[in-house]
């Protein structure tokens, strides 16, 4: 696994990037994957650790055999390198650059030094391997006769999809936008990837014999009982898309918009569509509230627009920069993240609660007020005397999401019997077993956000593969 002694000969490296000023001036990606001789020092780091805990319940949740590609990448073997991480992971050129690498956190290596740069090298791995045409359709060798109808082209479904065609089923697949990809394709911003890796994959699936259909919303245009009586089988895979908002006064007002309705328009418009009701951060001051990802990818898409100012709000007090005990090795540490979008340029504030948008009396926000807050006891204090009015002329809420979206689809199959969890997502069983991801409803199965809420890119993937195991389970067919 990697050299004996390479942990303690090589540093941890990170992957180049273009300057601040070179990447404001486009949408372009901005990272760069090692080279050859890179890669094979920052593979030797991987330690011969006995329990790696980088994959597993504690680090991949998709199971990558990190160590044994990290040792591959170490030995120049890339081919063979490709092939083991596809074995566990079907769209690595996605996670490779969009995953917050929780097998980081659970490095062994990572208990007292820098952890192996395992995105970097999964990152890598692929794109040597599509540059050096590794990557190649894989389609059965033998078809079923049997039909699955997979519902959203997110991770999730785009995983489903490919390992059931691949087991010879006809596989068709249905979104409801203009595009195949769901938030990969209109929610992430291209600087972080850009949309020809969706495409490419596609043209994959499509010579391994997924059908897809774009513009077809289920649930709206066709009823889910169409589908259902259609198929032998149905993977839902929707996603999670209703924000979280917020309702206090002023909410009303031009100019207060969910982080999705602006991402989403930037990126049709960055893909060259024409956007009539485009929303600009240009000149403006802007108010991102939430302090996550999409909150992130707000920043650096106003950074690009040539926003006056950007500003950041959280609810939560500023976490620690070191691991605290409350989150100890193997766990996802609850530290300080600072990404690419902050270091472009942004000011955050912590603790801080939003109590209203204020009107610049033309129905238009022109300023939020906000009170800081502590955390005690379960609930949020207002501190007294701590509320100040700042300038806002575009506000966007990235709260994350709360649940799917329950009309149409949903509705739908609650009238067929599948049940709703707690927390508003499709109930389903958990684990491997072949039972897992099935509704209440015969043949209809439930992967990825939809199932278990809104979740990282790589639980997606993992999801929909294992979607489609349950699925081949309940068709009767063997895949070796």
């Amino acid at each position: 696994m990697g050299k004996p002694t390479g942990f303690k000969e090589y540093q941890r490296a990170s992957l180049k990037r273009d300057p601040v000023e070179k990447r404001l001036k486009n949408y372009k990606e901005f990272e760069h994957s090692f080279d050859s001789d890179e890669a094979k020092i920052q593979g030797a780091r991987c330690m011969d650790c006995g329990i790696p805990f980088c994959h597993g319940d504690t680090g991949c949740p998709v199971d990558n055999l990190i160590p044994e590609w990290n040792d591959l990448v170490y030995r120049g073997h890339m081919q063979e390198a490709i092939e083991n991480l596809h074995s566990t992971n079907n769209f690595p050129e996605f996670t490779g650059r969009l995953c917050p690498a929780p097998c980081e956190s659970a490095c062994v290596l990572g208990i007292n030094e820098p952890p192996v740069s395992i995105k970097a090298i999964e990152r890598t791995i692929i794109d040597t391997a599509f540059e050096n045409g590794w990557v190649k359709p894989k389609p059965p060798k033998e078809l079923t006769g049997k039909t699955v109808a997979v519902v959203g082209s997110g991770p999730a479904g785009l995983a489903a999809a490919q390992q059931l065609a691949r087991s010879g089923h006809r596989v068709t697949l249905y979104e409801k936008n203009d595009r195949i990809g769901g938030l990969l394709r209109y929610g992430i911003p291209d600087f972080k990837m850009e949309k020809w890796h969706i495409d490419r994959r596609m043209e994959q699936m499509k010579a391994e014999g997924v059908i897809f259909k774009t513009s077809v919303n289920i649930g709206v245009d066709m009823p889910v009982k169409d589908l259902v009586d259609k198929f032998d089988a149905v993977v839902l895979a929707g996603g999670s898309e209703k924000p979280r908002d917020l309702p206090i006064p002023g909410r009303e007002l031009n100019g207060v918009y969910f982080a999705m309705e602006f991402l989403t328009r930037n990126n049709k418009n960055v893909a060259g569509d024409k956007v009539a009701d485009l929303i600009s951060a240009k000149g403006k001051d802007v108010i991102v509230i939430g302090g996550g990802d999409t909150g992130s990818d707000c920043v650096g898409t106003s950074n690009r627009h040539g926003a006056k100012s950007v500003t950041q709000l959280e609810i939560f007090p500023m976490p620690p920069t070191e691991r605290p005990s409350s989150t100890p090795w193997p766990y996802w540490p609850a530290i300080l993240r600072t990404s690419s979008s902050h270091q472009e340029g942004a000011e955050r504030k912590w603790a801080v609660n939003t109590k209203r948008f204020i009107d610049n009396g033309s129905g238009a926000v022109k300023a939020i007020e906000l009170v800081e807050v502590k955390f005690e006891n379960g609930q949020f204090i207002e501190i007294e005397g701590s509320a100040k009015e700042i300038p806002a002329d575009l506000v966007l809420l990235a709260m994350g999401f709360v649940h799917p979206v329950h009309e149409g689809l949903l509705k739908q199959i609650q009238d067929m019997g599948a049940e709703l969890d707690s927390r508003g997502n499709v109930k389903a069983e958990y684990g491997d077993h072949a039972n897992a991801h099935r509704t209440k409803i015969d043949k209809v199965f439930v992967a990825g956000d939809m199932r278990r809420g809104q979740s990282l890119i790589v639980w997606a993937i993992a999801e929909g593969r294992k979607a489609a195991n349950s699925v081949n389970a309940f068709l009767g067919v063997t895949v070796n």
